[in-house]
């Protein structure tokens, strides 16, 4: 015997595919809208409607964006030849929340991931080669995750620009501020260490 209606059941499936949602989540989530009134649920439906209708990739930095340029790109405040490399909008999202980057972005959309099928002509790694070539860019600062497809992609931009006469950096990863060292797990650790700065140029 079906207990869940079959409407119900599908919206379950639905919200089930969504990264971070088990069967659970989307049980409840489902169940708390058909509690909501059917205006709310009207407005949550055209608001995904329109997602794909009104927003789009920036044609410069390939964020999300109803505008192109984007709000960041177009910007004149901001420094056009300071390229930040990140893997998501999601990452170029919480770089912004810091408020301390004043450059443009450059989203590959992804990492390298060959077990995933996930190679450089699947990201937008292209597109950052002829970014460079043109020699609208001084600096390029990878900051891509600290992961092993995240380290794999930032060393294969940084062969792969090596030649190119631009400034090369790359994320500093380390201890969080306000840890404990003894706190840290061994990996952060090494990654602080490689990471240092100089305190002192030698005489």
């Amino acid at each position: 015997m079906q207990v869940i209606p079959p409407a119900l059941e599908r919206l379950i499936s639905d919200l089930n595919r969504l990264p971070g949602i088990g069967r659970k989540t989307a049980t409840r989530l489902a169940l708390f809208m058909l509690r909501r009134p059917a205006a709310e649920a009207r407005t949550l439906a055209q608001d995904l409607l329109l997602l794909h209708e009104t927003i789009h990739l920036c044609n410069q930095c390939f964020t999300f964006s109803e505008t192109n340029p984007c709000a960041i790109c177009g910007n004149a405040n901001r420094n056009p030849r300071l390229v930040c490399v990140v893997e998501e909008p999601g990452d170029q999202i919480a770089i912004e929340k810091t408020g301390a980057f004043r450059g443009v972005y450059h989203i590959l959309h992804g990492v390298i991931a060959p077990m995933d099928g996930i190679g450089p002509d699947e990201l937008k790694i292209r597109e950052l080669r002829q970014r460079v070539a043109s020699g609208k860019v001084d600096e390029v600062l990878i900051a891509t995750s600290s992961t092993v497809p995240g380290e794999a992609t930032a060393s294969y931009l940084a062969d792969m620009l090596q030649d190119a006469e631009i400034k090369l950096s790359r994320l500093a990863c380390g201890i969080p501020m306000g840890m404990d060292i003894k706190y840290a797990d061994e990996h952060t650790l090494a990654k602080a260490i490689e990471s240092r700065q100089s305190l002192k140029d030698p005489l």
